[in-house]
């Protein structure tokens, strides 16, 4: 397994760098910026993209000015713990749930959800009480410093499930200019 921060590796590392501070900038901008062709950056991405590394892009959405203010994370775990654990595909429907993780702790859950208005939150609630069968545990965000960040490629090389490894069997294109 090769060490992602040395090497040719270190190209991939500065495209998905710069992919996440600008996921629409132009292949003759990253090409640009990382030294090589557009055509070598494009396979890059290309093969970054087969490999997982990239899953896809998005619009980041203002979400007050979008007209969902009020952000919360709402805890959950099943009232009976012998009951199947299939919370997720059972909220599934609901769009006001950005993320689902499952998590250690006394909770099994924890929901990320976006609503209008603390009633919209309540109605959410008792969606998520009704559809699940769990208890909630809600805490409503007063304000939101940063989120969506860059991931911390520096240091994505250390353990396991960085961007270290190639496809397996699927030759390293070469890199123009890399020294």
């Amino acid at each position: 397994m090769a060490d992602y921060r040395y090497g040719v590796e270190d190209i991939d590392r500065k495209i998905v760098s710069l992919l996440c501070l600008d996921g629409r900038i132009s292949f003759t901008e990253l090409s640009r910026q990382t030294g090589l062709s557009v055509s070598a950056t494009h396979q890059r991405v290309r093969r970054l993209e087969r490999r997982g590394v990239i899953n896809g892009y998005a619009a980041m959405i203002g979400p007050a000015a979008s007209g969902l203010p009020l952000t919360a994370f709402i805890s959950i775990k099943p009232f009976d713990p012998a009951a199947p654990d299939d919370a997720p595909e059972r909220l599934a429907h609901l769009p006001a749930i950005e993320a689902c993780h499952s998590v250690a702790g006394d909770e099994n859950y924890i929901l990320k959800v976006r609503v209008a208005s603390p009633s919209a939150l309540e109605d959410l609630l008792q969606q998520i009480r009704a559809c699940a069968g769990v208890s909630t545990r809600t805490t409503i965000v007063l304000s939101t410093p940063y989120e969506n960040r860059a991931p911390d490629l520096e240091h994505s090389g250390e353990g396991s499930g960085g961007l270290e490894s190639s496809e397996p069997g699927a030759p390293e294109p070469e890199a123009e200019g890399v020294g």
